[in-house]
């Protein structure tokens, strides 16, 4: 399963329910795009050590971008972006979901709903 920025803030945070979903889940990954947003809410670096080793300590592999994940998550912009209001990022990270065959798990729902063949799975903190 692939996590949004928002869960792994939950995880991040040692919020009970993010943290077994994480450890249950077989394999879990981001988006190389949620480690830099994650990366750029750091405060300073030790709090950044603290995300990397979070990452390590659930075994959470990071999903660098390809070609097939810009051009998926350009025509995601093109459908997305007038009517539902889809950012760069969200698309990204969808993309990712998408071009590995994973579920993204999220809290925000919403922001990715418009996106047919992208498998959501709610997380409710």
């Amino acid at each position: 399963m692939i996590f949004d920025t928002d869960v792994l803030l939950w995880v991040y945070r040692e919020h009970g329910e993010a943290l077994r979903l994480v450890i249950e889940t077989r394999r879990t990954a981001i988006s190389v795009v949620t480690y830099m947003e994650l990366a750029q809410g750091a405060h300073d670096r030790g709090h950044l050590q603290r995300i990397r080793s979070m990452l390590d300590e659930y075994v959470i592999d990071q999903y660098p971008l390809t070609e097939d994940i810009g051009r998926r998550a350009a025509i995601y912009v093109e459908e997305h972006a007038l009517s539902a209001r889809i950012g760069v990022t969200d698309a990204l990270i969808a993309a990712t979901a998408v071009e590995h065959g994973m579920p993204l798990c999220t809290a925000n729902v919403k922001h990715y709903r418009p996106i047919k063949d992208l498998v959501i799975r709610p997380f409710r903190p």
